[in-house]
C-alpha cells in the first residue's frame, strides 16, 4: 500500500483521483484545498486529514515525514497554472508526482521540471487516459500497421456546454487555464499526435472564449478541429436528446466511437503509473507545444 497526499480536493476532477487511489489499493493520508467543500473524502477516505491552508498543511507533511511515515506520491488536481509550481513542491519534499491534465502551460516549464525531477531524483507523471482507451489503442495498432506515408483526413468535434459560472472562473482566464484549446482540448491534442506523428504546421479559423477552431498538420494526418463550451453550438440533434456534450471523431469518414469508459480510465492510469508504465514529463510535451502555439497565435 502506497501513501498518497492530495492538492486540488474540491476540484471538478479530484474524485477520479480519489476513486483510483482507492481502487488501486492505496491509502490518502491528506488533502488541502483553500475551498472546504470535500464531503466527496467521505466517500473515499473519511481518515484522511485536510487543510484549506497550504502553509498548514506543509508542516503536517514535514511532521508526519520526520515521525517516519513515508509519502510515495503528490496527486496534483489544482487549477492549470498551479500545477508547475505543486509539481514542484512534491519532488522538493521527496514524493514522485501524478499531475492531471495539461501538466503544465508551457513547454519551456516542461524542460525545467525535466532538469529538476534529474535533480531530485523523483518522477512526474501525467494522465493521458486516452492513451488507454481500448477504441484508441485498436485505432493506433491499425495506423501502426498501415502505410507510413499515408497521410489520413480527421474531423474533430467536442462541444461540452458550460454556464456563465465558467467565465468567471479560473477556467475562463486564459492566463490560469491556458484557454479552450489547452483545458478541454488537451487530451485530443495528445492522442492524435501521438498516434499520427508530431506537428509539421497549424492554423487558427476561430478564437473567442468560449470556440476554438482550426486546423493541424500532422506527419501523417491533416486535422479539422473544433471545441466549444457554449450549448448553442450543439448539433440540433443533441438539442433534442437534451444532449449537453458531443464528441465525435472520423478518420477518412469513419467515425470513432470512444465516449464509452473515458471517465472510468484514470484508474487504469494510475495503475499503469504504480506498475512503471507511466507517461511522464517528455510523453506529454509535444501536446503542450500544440496548445502553446494555439494559444499565442494571432488570427
Amino acid at each position: 500500500m502506497k501513501n498518497f497526499i492530495l492538492i486540488g480536493a474540491a476540484g471538478y476532477i479530484a474524485p477520479r483521483h480519489m476513486k483510483a487511489i482507492k481502487e488501486t489499493g492505496n491509502n490518502l493520508i491528506a488533502a488541502y484545498d483553500p475551498y472546504d467543500g470535500v464531503g466527496i473524502l467521505d466517500s473515499h477516505f473519511p481518515q484522511a486529514h485536510f487543510f484549506t491552508e497550504f502553509e498548514r498543511f506543509d508542516r503536517h507533511i514535514e511532521k508526519i515525514k520526520r515521525a517516519g511515515t513515508k509519502i510515495d506520491y503528490v496527486s496534483i488536481c489544482s487549477p492549470n497554472y498551479l500545477h508547475d509550481s505543486h509539481i514542484r513542491y512534491g519532488l522538493r519534499i521527496g514524493t514522485d508526482v501524478i499531475c492531471e491534465k495539461p501538466l503544465v502551460l508551457n513547454p519551456w516549464n516542461v524542460d525545467a521540471l525535466i532538469e529538476l525531477e534529474s535533480e531530485y531524483l523523483n518522477k512526474v507523471h501525467t494522465i493521458l487516459q486516452l492513451r488507454h482507451h481500448e477504441a484508441i489503442l485498436e485505432l493506433k495498432d491499425k495506423i501502426d500497421k498501415g502505410p507510413a506515408d499515408k497521410v489520413y483526413h480527421i474531423d474533430l468535434t467536442y462541444i461540452t456546454s458550460r454556464g456563465n459560472w465558467y467565465y468567471n472562473s479560473w477556467k475562463g482566464n486564459q492566463d490560469k487555464s491556458g484557454g479552450i484549446a489547452t483545458n478541454i482540448g488537451i487530451h485530443f491534442f495528445d492522442m492524435l499526435q501521438w498516434i499520427f506523428g508530431p506537428m509539421q504546421s497549424f492554423s487558427i479559423n476561430e478564437k473567442t472564449k468560449g470556440t476554438n477552431s482550426g486546423t493541424l498538420q500532422l506527419k501523417q494526418a491533416n486535422v479539422n478541429w473544433y471545441l466549444s463550451i457554449n450549448s448553442e453550438n450543439l448539433p440540433d440533434q443533441a438539442k433534442k436528446e437534451k444532449l449537453t456534450t458531443f464528441r465525435t471523431l472520423s478518420i477518412e469518414g469513419d467515425s470513432i466511437e470512444f465516449s464509452k469508459g473515458f471517465t472510468d480510465l484514470h484508474t487504469v492510469s494510475y495503475q499503469k503509473i504504480l506498475e512503471g508504465k507511466g507517461y511522464g514529463l517528455k510523453d506529454a510535451r509535444n501536446s503542450i507545444e500544440i496548445v502553446s502555439q494555439i494559444r499565442n497565435k494571432k488570427i
